[in-house]
């Protein structure tokens, strides 16, 4: 098996390119959907973000107001790493319980761990391989403005308050430039999968006895 982590900026076309890669026959795995199951109401990382947080960053059906969570975390880094600390390790415990099940039931998949705080979070080094998405920085702005109708400063302050991708290209084994078409990004996907197919076989013929 071939755990792939996926990763870029907000709004860089990650999850897009994750679509993409399922397309194609690959497994996903996505952190954001398993942030959202570990933080529902009466989840052990619910209660301790209400008691950090308030009680006033609840809806009325006692789900996480994510906005009114975003606006604190996203105006203090000591917030935005207290709320990380929360969520991160439980993300990760649930992301390799999602792996070890695929392991059992489908040893020779390409599973794609999709993770926007892939490298922040540490969370790369469980992965065989990583794909960053980018974007150039006009781009990304526009997209975030447009996506989430945020002002141009605020979408600034959410792309700072990330590593900069120049720095995730830096540790990343495949680089999908997302400034194009759909077309051209699906092409780059197709080339890169035909190349993580050509590294799950080699490892397949190098290790028989696991099959």
């Amino acid at each position: 098996m071939l755990i792939i982590g996926l990763t870029g900026g907000y709004a860089s076309g990650k999850s897009t390119v994750a679509r993409m890669f399922m397309e194609l026959g690959a497994i996903l795995i996505d952190a954001d959907t398993l942030a959202r199951k570990v933080v529902a109401p009466g989840r052990p990382a619910w209660s301790e973000i209400v008691s950090h947080f308030g009680k006033e960053i609840l809806q009325e059906d006692n789900e996480i107001n994510r906005k009114a969570l975003a606006e604190i975390v996203f105006s203090s880094d000591n917030q935005r790493k207290k709320l990380n600390a929360i969520v991160h390790p439980r993300v990760l415990a649930e992301e390799l319980t999602a792996i070890e099940e695929i392991r059992n039931q489908a040893l020779d998949s390409i599973v794609i761990l999709s993770v926007p705080l892939l490298i922040e979070s540490g969370h790369y080094n469980y992965c065989d391989t990583i794909i960053v998405v980018t974007v150039d920085e006009e781009t990304h702005i526009k997209r975030l403005m447009t996506r989430d109708g945020f002002s141009r400063e605020e979408a600034l302050r959410r792309i700072s308050a990330q590593m900069p991708l120049s720095e995730k290209v830096k540790l990343a084994d495949f680089v999908i430039d997302n400034n194009g078409s759909i077309e051209e990004t699906k092409k780059q996907v197709e080339e890169i999968f035909k190349e993580l197919e050509k590294i799950r076989k080699e490892w397949e013929r190098k290790l028989p006895s696991l099959h």
